[in-house]
Parts: C-alpha cells; structure tokens; sequence
C-alpha cells in the first residue's frame, strides 16, 4: 500500500491505517474489506447473509467511502450485489450512513459499520432510500447466484480486489441450506416413492373388493368382514385381512349340499294332498254326526207313534 502518499499524522490517513492492520490481523468469516492501493479512503467489502434468513449462504459486495474527516463523519455504503434488499450501486440510508451524520460516533469504526449492515439485511425497509422490498424467493435465488462471480465494478485495480474478496469469502461461506418449498418438495417426493415401492403390484392379488355376507353360509364366515384380498384361481375361497390375520372357509361340496337338502325336506311346509287328507276327515266326522242326529230323530218320532196308538 502506497503509504508514503499520505500525511501519517493526519487523524483521518492515521485512524484508516490502524484499521486496515486491525481488519488483516483479525479476520472474520462474516466480512471482509479492504482499502485500494491508491485511495485508503476507498474500500471494498464482501459480507455474509445472516444466517436463517432469506439471505443465508448469500456473498454480498459494497463499497464504502470514507470522508476526509473520518472518524468523524460517517461513511457512505452502496451495494454492488443484486440482493433484494437493497438498491445496487446507490448509496444505501442507514443510521450508520452519511444519510444520518447525527448519528455517527467516532468509536465506531468500519468493522462495526459492517456488522451493522449485515443485521439490516433481514429488516423492514420502510420506504427508506436505497430499500428494496423483495420477497424471500427472489432473495433466496439472488443468494444463490450471488456465488457464482463477484460484481463487475470499475477499474482493473478494483476488480482485482473484488475477485480476491470473493474468493476468500468463499472459503468462509457454508452452503446454502435448502428453502421450505425445496424441503417440503422433497419430502413429498420421497413420501411418494416409498408408497410406490411398499405397493407394488402383485400379479396373484385381485384389488381390493367389499363382499357382503351369505345368509346361507352365516355359520361359517367371520362376521364384520369388509375390505379383502381374493385369489380366484386359488382353488378354495381363502380370505386375508390387510393386517395378517387370515381366517379361511371351505365351499360346500356335495355331500354338504345333499345334509342341506334333506334339513330343507324336513322342515318344508306341508303339501296340498296333506291339506285335502284334514278336509275328507271333517267332512266324514260331520256326516256321522248328521247320520247320529238323523237316527236320534228317528227314533224319536218313532215312539211318539207308539204312545198315539195305545190310546184308541
């Protein structure tokens, strides 16, 4: 650094010199800045998105301009990474900026002016000058891109410096973690492609079928059973229940059927030539009754016949 260019005793040229040594002695993986070689009062800086935030992983260049009376007034700061927060290459309003010179206190040195700005990152801008207001998936993705290369920025001597910061703030950088969306997607996926595979198709399993019960077979089903998986070319009817436990009933065969139908004869209703047997015996019973009464009758007329002829 051409130092001999500038007067040492000068507060400005003397407090700049004791940070850039401090800024080298006592690096931080969050930032990084340096001054040009041929303007100290000119600086370059590279910090990190703050961590789980839309910014996240995210490499961010700037550059900062000293005044003259530094320390005692403060610095102006533009963005030269697209961001999402704020404006690129425009100076940025923040209470640490020119933009709010009463504000500024001399203790406060471009280390702190750096920690600041990281922490205004995830703020809301408010309509402040130099504020953008994106949403966190198009800051996400300018966190992405922003890895790729550092800022194209003035002469080759500034470039040069941007490209070194870069390439340090790489080194430091941890990767960026996946978005919600990219996540849940994942998730999703993966949910989805362990069904496939616990549910496979199986060419001796018919689907899944709904049988109603068989009030003629009631003794030999399982009640309540509903969802089942049946095999028709598997000889005897065999039933399964999704979760293992399996019971299994036989088809009745012929000697089952011939039981059934002599059961079914003996219980049957009786037949019509059953029903004109009961009517024939009525009938007889009342014609001896009749033929009693007639007979009765009968004789009755007959010895009233008798009496009548006794009397003359």
């Amino acid at each position: 650094m051409a130092e001999e260019k500038y007067n040492r005793k000068n507060p400005a040229v003397k407090r700049i010199l004791q940070e850039v040594k401090e800024m080298q002695s006592n690096p931080s993986d969050d930032f990084m800045s340096l001054p040009l070689e041929e303007n100290i009062f000119e600086w370059q800086f590279a910090i990190r998105g703050p961590r789980d935030t839309e910014f996240e992983g995210g490499i961010y260049h700037g550059r900062i301009q000293l005044p003259a009376e530094y320390p005692f007034k403060p610095p102006a700061f533009m963005l030269l990474t697209p961001n999402g927060r704020f404006e690129t290459q425009t100076k940025i309003c923040l209470s640490i900026s020119n933009h709010h010179p009463e504000h500024w206190q001399p203790s406060w040195s471009v280390r702190t002016a750096l920690v600041a700005l990281i922490a205004f990152m995830p703020t809301n801008p408010d309509g402040a000058l130099g504020s953008l207001d994106y949403k966190k998936e198009e800051r996400r993705t300018l966190a992405v891109k922003s890895r790729e290369a550092a800022p194209k920025f003035g002469n080759a001597e500034r470039q040069k410096l941007i490209d070194e910061i870069h390439q340090y703030m790489l080194s430091k950088a941890p990767p960026i973690p996946d978005s919600p969306q990219q996540t849940s997607d994942e998730n999703s996926s993966t949910r989805e492609d362990q069904q496939l595979e616990g549910e496979s198709p199986n060419a001796d399993i018919a689907p899944v079928i709904e049988r109603q019960p068989n009030p003629e077979v009631n003794d030999r089903v399982v009640h309540d059973l509903r969802e089942v998986h049946l095999n028709a070319n598997a000889g005897p009817v065999r039933v399964s229940f999704r979760a293992g436990v399996s019971v299994s009933r036989r088809v009745p065969n012929a000697e089952d059927a011939n039981q059934q139908s002599w059961r079914n004869n003996n219980t049957r209703a009786p037949k019509p030539a059953d029903d004109r047997l009961f009517t024939w015996a009525a009938i007889g019973l009342t014609i001896a009754i009749v033929v009693l009464l007639l007979k009765k009758f009968l004789k009755s007329s007959g010895h009233d016949t008798v009496s009548m002829g006794g009397g003359f």
